[in-house]
């Protein structure tokens, strides 16, 4: 006999409203960047064609800004300090969980402490010392406090703790050192988790408004988030179209590399500290 039960209905239409409080924002930027300044706030009423609002606004976004440099600046940025954190955060992690030596639980538990440290309370001596080493306004300035990360290690750590002992005991005797075991039997085993972390560490060094603010003056050397300040800034209110058709190119590439990488990213996260 069949039984209906409210409970999926309930859980399918929470689903699809937090779906919606997700969604409805991106989507509003994206219809406000294919819009006349005056169309988008209901204030116009006979409104240019569609794509001569789509046409002009992404025009003004890419060449009567710098959003071009903006965009290459965020990937150098985010690019280096990714590269930098998988080099020093998988050898700590293997080291965490596979050498046995003394102070290794105390300096575990110091790299989980760190992920309840917020950026702020170390911003100011951070500052001081990129200061006294006249780094400021530079690329070097904005990736020195990124170049690890005790989320990676944490994460890395519960992978490589669950890898077999016996496959790293064979390729000892086999005459492998301890980096070439980390280089061609950890790192390609663990693509998942990293692909995971990469999502995580992009996402929030693309998006990253608090520390560029801070070291960069200049609009040269300016990531994406603070370019938008500067765009805005210049064009002011009679120019929301462009304004979020900047937007809108800025959160492109980190959706396409999300659908990209999608599969792996959710291995990375259901597999971790599986054994």
């Amino acid at each position: 006999m069949f039984r209906f039960s409210i409970r999926p209905l309930l859980s399918h239409a929470v689903l699809m409203a937090g779906a919606f409080l997700m969604i409805y924002p991106f989507f509003w930027m994206w219809r406000a960047s294919t819009q006349a300044p005056g169309e988008i706030f209901g204030a116009l009423r006979d409104a240019p064609p569609i794509m001569t609002s789509i046409s002009e606004n992404y025009a003004r976004a890419l060449f009567d800004s710098p959003l071009p440099r903006f965009m290459l600046n965020g990937v150098l940025m985010t690019g280096g300090i990714l590269l930098f954190q998988i080099l020093t955060t998988v050898t700590c992690a293997y080291a965490l969980a596979k050498f046995d030596f003394r102070g290794r639980r105390l300096i575990f538990g110091i790299v989980v402490l760190t992920l309840s440290v917020p950026a702020q309370a170390t911003a100011l001596p951070i500052f001081m010392v990129l200061a006294k080493l006249d780094l400021l306004d530079t690329y070097t300035g904005v990736i020195l406090p990124y170049l690890t990360s005790g989320f990676a290690i944490f994460l890395f750590h519960q992978f490589i703790r669950s890898f077999p002992d016996e496959i790293l005991l064979a390729a000892r005797l086999d005459g492998m050192s301890e980096m070439e075991i980390v280089v061609r039997i950890i790192l390609p085993a663990m693509m998942p988790a990293i692909a995971a972390f990469a999502i995580f560490s992009i996402t929030f060094h693309w998006n990253d408004l608090y520390w560029p603010m801070i070291v960069i003056r200049s609009i040269d050397l300016s990531p994406p988030t603070l370019g938008l300040l500067f765009f805005r800034s210049q064009e002011g209110g009679d120019s929301f179209g462009p304004l979020m058709a900047c937007a809108t190119l800025v959160t492109a590439p980190l959706i396409l590399m999300f659908l990209a990488a999608q599969r792996r990213f959710v291995q990375g996260v259901t597999m971790t500290g599986v054994k």
